[in-house]
């Protein structure tokens, strides 16, 4: 039996698909060219979206988030022109560090299977 999705994960599922739409067509800043929304968290009565953005390049994740952030009156304008809701979430854009923490955690747990086996080898 197909999963039911609620109204929230449909409506942001919309919303990343339009954010992309608007960053790649409508907004013209070459600080953006790179960017990608990986998830987008809605409050339950969908007034509130906070976006989770990535930048390709590192170095310029605070700035494309900024420029985004400054965006955000332009960007819901072309929100509500191109879907049919009653209303258009306030926007908030945050980095996703998600990628960030887990290479970090990768690192840890190679290090800690590495101290294992050094051990391992030295108990012998």
């Amino acid at each position: 039996m197909p999963r039911e999705f609620s109204r929230s994960e449909r409506m942001a599922e919309q919303l990343r698909r339009e954010l992309a739409e608007i960053v790649r067509d409508e907004i013209k800043d070459p600080r953006l060219g790179f960017v990608s929304f990986t998830e987008i968290r809605m409050s339950r009565d969908l007034s509130h979206a906070v976006v989770y953005s990535s930048v390709l390049n590192a170095e310029q994740q605070d700035e494309a988030i900024a420029v985004l952030n400054r965006a955000v009156g332009f960007i819901r304008k072309e929100i509500a022109r191109r879907i049919q809701a009653r209303i258009v979430p306030t926007l908030k854009f945050v980095v996703d560090d998600s990628v960030v923490r887990g290479v970090a955690m990768d690192e840890l747990i190679s290090k800690a299977r590495e101290r294992d086996e050094k051990n391992n080898k030295e108990s012998d």
